[in-house]
């Protein structure tokens, strides 16, 4: 069941990166948030990429800003 997360694996939802949405469309810096954010989903980001409603943003020219600014290497899916 994929309501029932190991302990210490990341529960993939790309809801949590909102705080990083101001960013990724805009020239503005991410938040602290946004890099926590980006953070705690890394291991996500490769399935979100596969995602045809969120490839767009994640593949975006500010998605890869937003994680060079909060120097989170960008996945090679």
């Amino acid at each position: 069941d994929q309501a029932e997360v190991a302990r210490g694996a990341v529960s993939c939802n790309p809801l949590q990166l909102s705080p990083c949405a101001s960013a990724i469309t805009s020239s503005s810096k991410p938040s602290a948030t946004c890099c926590a954010k980006l953070k705690e989903q890394r291991p996500c980001l490769c399935q979100y990429m596969r995602n045809p409603n969120l490839q767009k943003f994640i593949k975006s020219s500010g998605a890869k800003k937003v994680a060079s600014s909060c120097r989170i290497p960008y996945p090679k899916c």
